[in-house]
């Protein structure tokens, strides 16, 4: 069995441990020092008292009348020690180098005018006997019955009432320092620079809030970034069209032949992969379209009228009574990208809705086609990457229809999500949030 200690994984656990150790470790040691300092303090007392009285108790003895001896001996009885008019028990005598503390406070305080002789007696109740004669030759016997010096039952009590305190205290702080890190982390997980979020609240400590300020400047630089290269992506592709367009016209003068098709084809390519670069380049910016509250159930009847009007097989499983709010131009473009995905690898699609997880709305479009490998699934969403070795417009596209979706679906507050069918098949799902029910 593996007892091996492990240092804990997450800051707050380690900062709890190291100020719960320090605090056990602190308050252990100031808990002993005042316990010495109290048992030295009663010890001295305890002792101090006891030579006084001893010195005191045999003054009065040794006065008194021989009578009145034995009357007085129950007002000079203490708690642990005791006086006796006779001759002591025998014992084992005490050695003169290791004497209780007790046996040497009663020889500073009367054992220059009396020889006091130290016996050990043993017995269910260990105790110790000091014999010793008066000025008259009258035995006294001082019975001692060693105790453990008392202690306040409080101040176990008030230690850990305070050490509870501090833990309590130092939970507080430990959460506050971790909040602002845990803020950070959620706002670096979910950066978006396609998504016009809110920048992170920079009040508090000075480090806090430089981290902050230093993250929300990284946050405008990298989309000021992707807003240039996404500009130089659109320029280009839009500046290419009228070459293209000019090209395509000095085509339509030249004599029918296979070479004018092959041209006329190669245009045709040009142009369409233009034409998705501009629409990728716009994508990053769906969320400048203002959003609107539409019934789902139309909408979606809509989109798939328009394709069974076109003689394509599209199919809308379900109704959903829903009502969202939802930039509408990006939602069909990502739908008719999907679709139009299916369609190309399988000839029909069906679109299913259905309630997902608390507050969304899950929009799936379904295909019996080949799929895709799981080795691809995590590649098919990046620009420009088709599976097809071949490279084939009319089978691979260009390899920015997913791309495009799943900018919008972004740009739309979703997420898409692709996955292998049982069966066969692709199954692509969008999932919507900020869902009303009419």
């Amino acid at each position: 069995m593996n007892l091996a200690l492990r240092w804990p994984r997450t800051l707050a656990s380690r900062l709890s441990l190291i100020f719960l150790v320090s605090l056990v470790l602190a308050y252990g040691l100031s808990f002993s020092l005042q316990f010495y300092e109290r048992y030295e303090s009663a010890k001295s007392t305890m002792l101090g008292n006891l030579e006084s009285d001893v010195a005191t108790s045999i003054a009065i003895l040794d006065r008194l009348p021989l009578a009145e001896r034995q009357s007085w001996l129950p007002r000079l009885e203490r708690r642990n020690y005791r006086y006796l008019l006779r001759e002591g028990e025998a014992g084992v005598p005490l050695d003169s180098r290791n004497m209780p503390v007790a046996a040497r406070s009663i020889d500073e305080a009367i054992g220059q005018d009396y020889s006091v002789k130290y016996v050990d007696v043993p017995g269910p109740k260990k105790h110790f006997q000091g014999h010793l004669k008066l000025a008259d030759g009258t035995p006294v016997v001082i019975d001692v019955f060693p105790s453990a010096i008392p202690y306040a039952l409080w101040l176990p009590v008030v230690l850990l009432l305070q050490l509870g305190l501090l833990i309590g205290c130092t939970a507080v702080a430990v959460k506050m320092a971790i909040r602002p890190l845990t803020r950070l982390a959620r706002a670096a997980e979910t950066l978006d620079p396609n998504v016009h979020t809110a920048p992170l609240d920079e009040s508090g400590p000075t480090e806090v809030a430089f981290a902050a300020a230093a993250f929300n400047s990284m946050q405008a630089r990298i989309a000021i970034y992707l807003k240039e290269r996404m500009q130089i992506l659109g320029a280009i592709s839009h500046d290419l069209q009228t070459p293209i367009t000019r090209m395509k016209l000095r085509a339509e003068f030249m004599t029918d032949s296979a070479e004018k098709d092959k041209l006329w084809n190669d245009l045709n390519e040009m142009e369409h992969l233009v034409r998705e670069g501009v629409a990728y380049a716009r994508s990053v910016h769906g969320a400048t379209e203002p959003s609107h509250r539409i019934d789902l159930d139309s909408f979606l009847d809509s989109l798939v009228f328009d394709y069974q009007d076109m003689g394509k097989q599209v199919e809308l499983i379900g109704k959903n009574a829903a009502v969202i709010e939802t930039r509408p131009h990006a939602l069909r473009r990502v739908l008719v990208n999907l679709v139009d995905n299916a369609l190309n690898f399988a000839g029909a699609a069906e679109i299913a809705v259905e309630p997902s997880m608390a507050g969304q709305l899950s929009i799936k479009v379904l295909d019996r086609g080949p799929g895709i490998a799981e080795s691809e699934l995590a590649h098919v969403m990046e620009p420009f990457y088709r599976i097809e070795s071949s490279r084939n417009r009319d089978t691979g596209g260009t390899g920015l229809g997913l791309a495009i979706a799943q900018q919008l679906a972004l740009a739309n507050g979703g997420s898409l999500t692709l996955s292998n069918r049982d069966g066969g098949g692709l199954c692509a799902e969008l999932r919507l949030s900020a869902v009303a029910r009419a």
